[in-house]
């Protein structure tokens, strides 16, 4: 079984179906070596869910690496570098911030707040992002997601082009809220191949950048 990493994922610290325990074993079934709890936060839960996703990191070491982080959620863009210096100082490890998908009414400069910010790691399914904020994105560090999730993934394409034009980072990610949202390696490769990377381009996004981003954390 090909090692697995996944970034972003969400337990019942915020609006998962899962305690971390069960979220981490399931995943380490599926061949993980690596995850990221990172619950949903804004100003008024990062310091709880932080602490307590820290715990449960720590208790579920066992089955694999397990990485205490957050996604800033629907966060005034102004407001997403304080959350996150909040999230560092609580114990997140892993800093994602919830890009503008189509789906949902993110606040416009999300993105670009996101991408302009060394502190964070991921930009999640950030939509219709632009060239120059991918640009940005890479510039800065900021990784940007190619993601499993329904609905969010309808921008995929159009991600996978931005990125693949600048040359930025690109990881896959579940952004898993259920059970069967995990993936996979088999078929979180689909979803890189589905997205136009070629099998090289997956193959890192796969393989390579989630290790690589996370080996000192």
């Amino acid at each position: 079984m090909i090692a697995r990493a996944d970034l972003h994922t969400h337990s019942i610290y915020s609006d998962g179906e899962l305690i971390p325990a069960e979220l981490v074993r399931r995943a380490q079934v599926l061949g993980h070596e690596v995850i990221a709890i990172t619950d949903h936060v804004d100003m008024s839960n990062v310091e709880w869910v932080v602490s307590n996703v820290v715990k449960a990191c720590e208790l579920s070491e066992d089955y694999c690496r397990v990485i205490p982080g957050v996604e800033i959620t629907h966060v005034p863009p102004r407001k997403i570098a304080e959350v996150a210096k909040l999230a560092r100082r609580y114990g997140a490890k892993w800093v994602v911030v919830h890009g503008e998908t189509v789906t949902e009414p993110v606040a416009p400069g999300t993105n670009r707040a996101a991408a302009e910010n060394p502190d964070i790691d991921v930009l999640a399914h950030p939509g219709f992002i632009t060239l120059e904020e991918a640009q940005i994105a890479k510039d800065n560090g900021v990784i940007l997601e190619i993601t499993g999730r329904a609905g969010h993934n309808i921008t995929n394409g159009h991600v996978y082009q931005m990125a693949h034009e600048v040359g930025a980072k690109m990881v896959i990610d579940s952004d898993t809220h259920q059970p069967e949202n995990l993936m996979d390696d088999a078929a979180a490769k689909v979803v890189a191949l589905g997205a136009g990377l070629t099998e090289k381009e997956a193959d890192i996004a796969l393989h390579v950048t989630p290790f690589e981003a996370t080996k000192n954390l």
